[in-house]
């Protein structure tokens, strides 16, 4: 099985073992059991339960027992496992070929409608913006590679008039800029060290103002004490370069925003429910920073993020909520992928899904990561394999499809709605200022003559002592004792390769050790695979594997091998980038590499030495005698490495990704562009007149079923008539502008819609009771409505419905209730797609809708192209019906809007999940949101960045009402979107007995349980009874006094 290559050793340790398993004489197991069945035998020792380690252990006994008929006996066990391993195994391989078959149909089938709908027959109107299209897939002109100081010069010159604010996100393990306890838990090891080194190195580029590095704020005993602390400020590593670039807030900061357990120390899967909790703390700190960022260097406008950066899947996923409540560009980094790692742990057959599931988290995870790709702009990985073996194991991500997109968008011709994230790779950085590559041979290891009082490094001497002659070339293999590593293949084939074990010696730094007996049963078995070769071949004197280095000896390491004139190997049988080789290229040492992954993209830049099979002991054993017998090739891939290394050094990194950022398409809040702040002179009528036209006309709503742009807008308003109301908003949104740089608000402003009077409130009520019939519903809202009578009367309280219904819609409901749409101050509808405020003049109508959310929330929104890939999924869905059965689900014209297209569904139960709806938009790369509601006798399908709880947050940007003085009243159940709005820094009440009648089968069919994505304990959530009082939920969570 993939991943325990040793299971070729057992069988080759049966074949190999002295007596014949046939031997007349009775095993101990046959003597020992009588009547011994080998069906029973399977049935009760191996079916119900093995663990591979033990398996292990039984084979370690069974080569080192020394009587015959016990060997035999151990081996004619492991026999029966061993063919139970190849039983599952190809049970195994079964299911995944019916898997990736299936899946291959799903993608052949996507990409066959896309392209249908990509006709090559193009009219003028067809054609897509350029522009538009090029900036927001990231596909300006490649600038070139910095070769030299002087071109890093210029290219620095020319960033320096831009003040970039950026923000990396990196939630799990334990992030602090100096002394990073790298390796202390499975959560902080190498990423801590990227994500610190990127914020440093960013810091310190021309035209950055600032980088926020956000993670978790982590007060525990369990922990240093610097893990509590809010703010770090990372230091540059040469910051005399750039103090005349530094201001009052500039530079690379460590920002810890509190979420989750306040005094845990939690690891990376437990962190899912409080991801929300999370964004809504990052988002507040954003806000401050772009304003304060804003008077400082803005001229008083905010500076608002260039682009917000996930690493992993859950920042990603918090990454991709920030984007679109900020409306600002998205970057993610993968790290390690979900969907790969759910391949190796079903490959290995210990687990099964579902337990991997229960372990890891893998399916939130995955959903994450698949959000991501719906958000990013750009997604940086470190080598072409992680694209071609990886990300297109996700349904987001084809890159036949991609490459189809990316010719369009080159020919000027439209995507008809479809998107790809750019992949882009830029391998880590690297620091080599501390570096000094050695040109002496190793007999100067002895002493120095300038400096006879300098010592060697203590790890030389640890390594040279199992040398008989130290002067020979070492080739050095620097890697844990992992099968993947493939350190025994190495071993052989400088064992049998006589020339090379004249010419070399070998040195193996497996890690560190106390003793093989307490090391893990894989890390003992590769190494007492490894003393056994050695002992094999007789390598005494020859290879070296010392027992404990420190990471500060590394460097000196790489200076022995150096020094003298060895070579750096690494034979894994697949490595996904290789970062030891490049620290062994900065030490001038030429490599002998995988040629499977990130090896190749490295020795293409760097050409420093040679790549071999590493399935082909052959192979290994030539090129690394070529590399040592030959001293000119050896000298010639040292030259090479040491000239082309700069490629992956930090400032190389840091130029080619902010070359990226500038060419995404600028995007942030589009009020900012037309408001430029409160300081900031009026506009004059003409410049505001469009702001005001949609402010009161185009937000006249007529109570038929449309909204402010359908084409159900009431035409009767005759031109004379409109242009008068212009300009009487224009005259009164001035008179409010005026008054608001006076301090005050103003009845005029309300009645603009400048400010809406959700903006006084000291707290909000949201209420976001899914569809439990209208009775029902209606008489849970007059119970919350009554339950804050008092507040509600003196203004203190305002009140926002939440819901799937379309605006016409709620006007009935309200009319038919008897309630007023004054007594709400906003409206979200259509699932969080569209967002109204209440009308104070009734000239305008009583609703009036916010275009700037439409602006916020459109980002990739599929239109035309979306609509009819839905209409023919509806039809494929329809055909499953019997001939007289009516249709099971239709496109609903009157109910969809431009940002909405709603369909009816006759028999939910015949409709397929909300997961396979969104596989299949995702496939045909149609990014949107889909959520089904009422029930699940509706469909909402809407722009990916919008939703219920991203409209109030929206309603934090734009009008700063604070999440935390937010209440959210929700049912036992709802829609599919229901998740969203229970985690994050409001407050919510759960009404027991309302919306509990709401189809557990939209749920069930979640990939991922609830307590995945929501936190049920925390101190946010409560829960009101049928009889109890709505008061005392507030009360307890402190929003009503006593």
């Amino acid at each position: 099985m993939a991943g325990n290559d040793w299971v070729n050793s057992y069988l080759e340790a049966i074949l190999d073992v002295g007596q014949p398993l046939d031997d007349a004489r009775p095993s101990l197991l046959l003597r020992e059991r009588g009547r011994f069945t080998p069906s029973r035998y399977f049935v009760e020792e191996v079916i119900t339960g093995y663990d591979e380690t033990d398996l292990h252990r039984s084979w370690v006994k069974a080569v080192a027992t020394r009587s015959p008929q016990e060997r035999n006996t151990r081996l004619e066990n492991m026999c029966w496992r061993i063919w139970n391993l190849a039983r599952q195994k190809k049970q195994h391989e079964e299911k995944e070929a019916q898997r990736l078959a299936k899946r291959r149909l799903e993608r052949e089938r996507g990409r066959r409608e896309a392209t249908a709908d990509m006709s090559e027959e193009f009219s003028e109107g067809e054609k897509g913006d350029l522009v538009s299209d090029v900036s927001t897939h990231g596909t300006k002109p490649r600038l070139p590679r910095i070769n030299s100081a002087e071109s890093m010069e210029i290219w620095a010159n020319q960033q320096k008039g831009n003040k970039l604010y950026l923000v990396l996100i990196s939630l799990h393990g334990l992030i602090r800029g100096e002394n990073m306890e790298l390796g202390r838990d499975s959560d902080t090891g190498g990423q801590v060290k990227y994500v610190v080194e990127l914020a440093r190195a960013l810091g310190s580029m021309p035209g950055v103002y600032r980088v926020d590095l956000l993670t978790r704020q982590v007060a525990s005993p369990d922990v240093d004490w610097s893990y509590g602390e809010p703010t770090e400020m990372l230091t540059p590593r040469d910051s005399e370069n750039f103090s005349d670039e530094m201001g009052e807030s500039s530079g690379a900061y460590i920002v810890r925003i509190p979420f989750g357990p306040k005094d845990k120390y939690i690891p990376k899967e437990l962190l899912w429910p409080h991801i929300a909790e999370f964004v809504d703390g990052a988002m507040n700190h954003i806000m401050q920073m772009s304003n304060v960022l804003g008077e400082q260097v803005g001229s008083g406008k905010p500076i608002w993020p260039s682009a917000i950066h996930g690493h992993y899947a859950d920042a990603g996923d918090a990454a991709a909520l920030l984007s679109g409540a900020l409306n600002v560009p998205m970057i993610l980094t993968g790290h390690s992928l979900g969907r790969d790692k759910l391949e190796q742990l079903l490959k290995q057959g210990r687990l099964s899904k579902e337990e991997i599931n229960s372990t890891y988290k893998i399916m939130r995870r995955i959903e994450g990561e698949e959000l991501s790709l719906d958000v990013s702009e750009m997604v940086i990985t470190s080598t072409r394999q992680e694209i071609d073996e990886q990300w297109r194991l996700y349904d987001g991500f084809d890159p036949i499809l991609e490459r189809k997109l990316r010719a369009r968008i080159k020919r000027n011709v439209s995507c008809y709605g479809r998107f790809m994230p750019r992949m882009v790779k830029i391998p880590p950085g690297m620091e080599f200022n501390h570096i000094v590559p050695h040109d002496g041979d190793v007999e100067d290891a002895d002493g120095n003559e300038e400096h006879p009082t300098s010592r060697d490094p203590p790890i030389w001497a640890e390594i040279m002592r199992f040398f008989s002659n130290s002067r020979k070339p070492m080739i050095l293999a620097l890697a844990r004792p992992d099968p993947k590593k493939n350190i025994t293949t190495l071993v052989k084939a400088f064992g049998e390769c006589r020339p090379l074990r004249d010419l070399a010696n070998l040195a193996l730094i497996m890690g560190n050790r106390d003793g093989i007996d307490e090391m893990s049963s894989t890390s003992s078995s590769v190494l007492l695979s490894v003393l056994k070769l050695i002992d094999k071949y007789d390598l005494y004197g020859q290879v070296a594997y010392p027992k404990h280095h420190k990471q500060s000896d590394v460097p000196d390491i790489y200076r022995l091998a150096a020094k003298s004139k060895g070579v750096f190997i690494n034979p894994a049988f697949i490595e996904p980038f290789g970062l030891t080789l490049i620290e062994a290229a900065a030490h001038g040492l030429p490599m002998v590499a995988t040629k499977n992954g990130g090896p190749v993209d490295i020795h293409r830049v760097l050409d420093n030495g040679l790549l071999v099979d590493p399935h082909d002991q052959q192979s290994i054993s030539e090129a690394l005698l070529k590399l040592v017998a030959d001293k000119q090739l050896w000298a010639k891939c040292r030259q090479n490495g040491l000239k082309n290394i700069h490629q992956f050094s930090w400032p190389e990194h840091c130029k080619t990704y902010l070359s990226r950022i500038t060419s995404f398409k600028p995007r942030h809040p589009q009020w900012q562009s037309d408001d430029d702040g409160d300081n900031s002179e009026p506009e004059s009528p003409g410049d505001s007149l469009r702001d005001i036209q949609d402010i009161s006309l185009n937000l006249r709503f007529s109570f038929d079923g449309g909204s402010g742009n359908d084409s159900s807008m009431n035409q009767d308003v005759s031109s004379m008539d409109r242009k008068s109301k212009i300009e009487a908003a224009v005259l009164n949104w001035s008179k409010g502008k005026d008054s608001r740089k006076m301090g005050s608000l103003e009845k005029s402003e309300v009645n603009s819609g400048k400010f809406p009077a959700v903006r006084r409130r000291k707290f909000i009520v949201v209420i976001a009771l899914d569809y439990d019939g209208e009775k029902d519903t209606l008489e849970a809202t007059r119970r919350i409505l009554e339950a804050v009578e008092k507040e509600r009367a003196d203004g203190t309280v305002g009140f926002i419905l939440s819901t799937s219904l379309t605006i016409s819609e709620i006007q009935s409901f309200l009319v038919s209730g008897g309630l007023n749409p004054n007594d709400f101050d906003a409206f979200i509808c259509n699932s969080g797609s569209d967002l109204y405020y209440t009308s104070v003049n009734s000239e305008d109508g009583p609703f009036v809708v916010d275009f700037y959310y439409h602006s916020h929330v459109e980002y990739r929104w599929g239109g035309e192209g979306l609509r009819k890939t839905l209409i023919r999924w509806a039809s494929s869905v329809n055909e499953k019906r019997s001939e007289n059965d009516e249709q099971i689900v239709t496109l609903a014209e009157h109910l969809s809007t431009d940002y909405c297209y709603t369909f009816a569904v006759k028999k939910p139960a015949a409709v397929p999940p909300v997961r396979e709806l969104r596989k299949l938009l995702r496939i045909q790369a149609l990014r949107c949101h889909v959520v089904y509601s009422q029930n699940g006798t509706r469909i909402n399908v809407i722009p990916v960045l919008a939703s219920r709880i991203q409209a109030l947050r929206y309603l934090f940007v734009r009008w700063g009402i604070d999440m935390a003085k937010m209440v959210v009243f929700v049912g036992e159940s709802g829609d599919t979107d229901y998740e969203g709005l229970l985690g994050g820094l409001h407050k919510s009440v759960v009404l027991e007995g309302v919306s509990c009648s709401a189809s557990n089968a939209l749920h069930a069919n979640r990939s991922y349980p609830l307590t995945d994505v929501i936190s049920l304990e925390s101190n946010n959530v409560v829960h009101a009874g049928v009889d109890s009082d709505v008061r005392d939920a507030l009360k307890k969570l402190e929003l009503l006094d006593d």
